[in-house]
């Protein structure tokens, strides 16, 4: 059967949506367990498998993840000074359900959570976003667009390559 050059829709889409003038959520079922996708979530060395979009050449070029409720993490994104480094704490960890955590490199940033609602071996995944204030929803909003369901795609694949471990 001949291969179509046009781009396959994902067998599980993901959906970003405005929820509010400041919450935005991504939805996304995955073909695994919410125990696979949790720690996929919560382990360094999976993390930074999947969370880096592969087309935008970002690479994670240090991670640390200590996921438990007052736990923090760290994501530098390249090499150097200027490297930029996303990091927060965790507010809520209640694996393999939910996490919640704070995003302090900016004022502006949001309050996320994530739920991962288990369905034997599939798990629909929320992520939902919220700011403290409307502007900065857009740009987040067409970032989310943009990147998550190739983040999303990739770890489709992560957990695909570990076979529900």
């Amino acid at each position: 059967m001949p291969q179509s050059d046009q781009p396959q829709p994902a067998a599980n889409p993901t959906t970003v949506a405005r929820k509010s003038d400041r919450e935005l959520t991504v939805t996304r079922a995955f073909d695994s367990p919410a125990r696979a996708v949790f720690e996929a979530w919560t382990r360094a060395e999976l993390f930074r498998r999947w969370w880096a979009p592969k087309s935008m050449g970002a690479v994670i070029s240090a991670c640390e993840i200590d996921a438990r409720t007052g736990g923090g993490y760290s994501i530098t994104f390249g090499e150097g000074p200027d490297a930029p480094t996303f990091f927060g704490r965790y507010v809520e960890v209640t694996a393999p359900a939910r996490l919640v955590w704070t995003n302090d490199e900016s004022d502006e940033a949001p309050l996320t959570t994530v739920t991962f609602e288990d369905q034997g071996a599939r798990t629909v995944l929320v992520l939902s976003e919220r700011y403290g204030a409307p502007e900065p929803l857009d740009e987040a909003i067409a970032g989310m667009r943009a990147m998550a369901p190739e983040q999303f795609g990739q770890l489709d694949a992560l957990l695909a390559s570990r076979g529900g471990e």
